[in-house]
């Protein structure tokens, strides 16, 4: 398993180290020092009161009391992150390499929304996805070892990929056929929610996830008789996905054999064979 270093999304500072533009630059991508810190902090509680402030714009009580208070909350938070996604792009040397990253990405995804609702009315709901750059909590928290944990979730899902996808379309498969013969059972019967092959499927697919809405139900025995079939189907395969993620997940783990390096900085004993950094306080090796 390959380790990425702790600001793989970040890119390289400026040339000049004791410039204005290179205190800046760690001030908004680093994490080193107190000031640093306090203002990953302060952007991190404006993420998350910019998200609320959003979902209170959904509730219509709200809405119509303090819709125009909410807006221009939301305006000025717009105003901070645009700034602040102006001064990520001018601070760093490589600009191309920081914006299409994820976290390039998802900061300016996550401004636009708002000028769009001038044009697009409800657009500006998808502000929600700031929530995606609470992820820097992850740097930010030093907490390291917790995405060691994520690689090893994610090899094991990627590891897992194809057998899934062998699953689903087998699962799909059975519900085309059982969804079919259930239209050709009920359509046409007083009451029958059954009246086209696609509807027939919808409810393959709530029936066979036992999800259950009961919107569209049989009406005749031999109807009710094949919806039977289906849920018991559904009982037998619904841990299939869950086992074959547990396996994968056992395997990587029992991969993953730690060396007897020591981190130079923290003193932390036991890293993976691959890693470049190190997995508690990211400090190079």
């Amino acid at each position: 398993m390959n380790s990425d270093p702790p600001h793989s999304d970040e890119t390289e500072p400026p040339v000049d180290a004791d410039s204005f533009k290179e205190r800046l630059w760690r001030l908004i991508f680093l994490s080193d020092t107190p000031a640093a810190r306090g203002f990953d902090v302060v952007l991190l509680w404006l993420i998350g009161f910019s998200i609320v402030v959003v979902m209170l714009e959904s509730v219509e009580s709200i809405q119509l009391k303090h819709g125009t208070t909410l807006t221009l909350i939301e305006w000025i938070l717009t105003a901070i992150f645009t700034t602040e996604y102006a001064l990520r792009i001018w601070t760093c040397r490589k600009k191309l390499r920081y914006m299409c990253s994820f976290f390039g990405i998802v900061d300016l995804v996550s401004i636009l929304p708002t000028f769009l609702e001038v044009f697009l009315i409800g657009s500006g709901h998808f502000i929600v996805i700031r929530v995606l750059r609470l992820l820097r909590m992850f740097r930010i928290l030093k907490m390291a070892t917790h995405m060691g944990s994520a690689y090893v979730l994610v090899n094991a899902l990627q590891a897992s990929r194809s057998k899934i996808s062998v699953f689903l379309f087998g699962v799909l498969s059975i519900v085309c056929i059982e969804s079919t013969l259930m239209y050709i059972i009920e359509n046409g019967q007083e009451g029958s929610g059954f009246t086209s092959i696609p509807q027939a499927i919808y409810w393959g697919i709530v029936t066979i996830t036992t999800v259950g809405y009961g919107d569209i139900t049989p009406v005749t025995v031999l109807g009710k008789v094949l919806a039977s079939i289906m849920m018991l189907t559904g009982f037998a395969i619904i841990a299939v996905p869950t086992g074959i993620v547990s396996a994968e997940l056992s395997r990587e783990m029992q991969a993953i054999r730690p060396d007897n390096r020591n981190c130079p900085n923290c003193g932390q004993h036991g890293h993976d064979p691959a890693a470049l950094y190190c997995k508690m306080c990211g400090q190079k090796m």
